[in-house]
């Protein structure tokens, strides 16, 4: 399910609030303003000061990728991949060259349009790896930013903690005073714990789940583009490619596809990017 991550973490908050109201609890003695800014902006800047302003810049966009992160059709692909090494063996790797431009997924298209230049196999191989480990590194940085402020979040609560302790040492002769004090302190760690472990976490292991599917896509797709260069039988380059699918996706992947047939080669399925 493609907003998976939003439910888990709204489930995740709506369970936490739901406990402290059964408690007797109201849901607003958390909006604590001095513990959200020593929490919230406490851990935004001590992950700035760790991974760098480009990659903050990024972090809107990475929470859009966790909650609606994009189809990746690895059957497609491979239904795709497998039309493609039937018309190269009808017509010939030159031939692949009209379909460059319907193909949507950039990595694919490059892809093919070396093998149509003749590049050599150990060559195309070498490109298309150093562009998937590209990838990879380019998405680790971005996880790597939520699981920094997934640490750091537990720290600043306990700092705010303290810091409340502090303000109640200061008021000890003020006794009605000391239970709602040490309440609102506590209020801090709250606050850092549930944000590591709701919220922080959790997207930085969606992210990094998210750029290991891709990348096992993209070797999925190098495997099959390197298959139509060698010139195999599409029946081969179909059940080779199956291996990277789940069976559950297969379908009828044991057949023959229909461009395997000699039907109509298939619509190209580009990657969501």
């Amino acid at each position: 399910m493609k907003a998976a991550t939003a439910i888990g973490i709204g489930a995740g908050v709506f369970a936490l609030l739901f406990a402290s109201m059964m408690e007797g609890t109201q849901p607003m003695a958390f909006f604590n303003i001095p513990a959200l800014i020593i929490v919230l902006v406490g851990t935004g800047a001590a992950t700035l000061s760790s991974c760098g302003m480009e990659t903050m810049k990024k972090i809107p966009s990475l929470y859009k990728l966790a909650f609606g992160p994009p189809e990746l059709d690895m059957r497609g692909r491979v239904e795709l991949i497998v039309s493609l090494a039937e018309q190269a063996r009808r017509e010939g790797l030159l031939a692949l060259d009209a379909q460059l431009a319907e193909i949507d997924d950039e990595f694919t298209r490059k892809g093919l349009q070396l093998v149509v230049d003749g590049t050599d196999p150990e060559l195309v191989r070498e490109i298309l790896d150093a562009e998937i480990d590209g990838m990879t590194t380019r998405h680790a940085a971005g996880a790597t930013a939520f699981e920094k402020a997934g640490g750091f979040a537990p720290t600043m609560g306990i700092i705010g903690t303290v810091m409340g302790l502090v303000h109640v040492l200061q008021n000890l002769s003020n006794p009605s005073m000391l239970g709602p004090a040490i309440s609102t302190a506590f209020i801090a760690t709250l606050l850092g714990v549930g944000a590591a472990n709701v919220i922080f976490l959790p997207v930085g292991a969606r992210l990094r789940a998210l750029s290991s599917a891709e990348a096992e896509l993209r070797i999925l797709t190098v495997e099959g583009i390197l298959a139509v260069q060698a010139g195999d039988n599409p029946r081969v380059v179909g059940d080779k490619l199956r291996s990277f699918v789940a069976p559950a996706e297969r379908g009828d992947g044991g057949e023959e596809t229909a461009a395997a047939k000699g039907a109509p080669a298939a619509e190209p399925v580009a990657e969501a990017a």
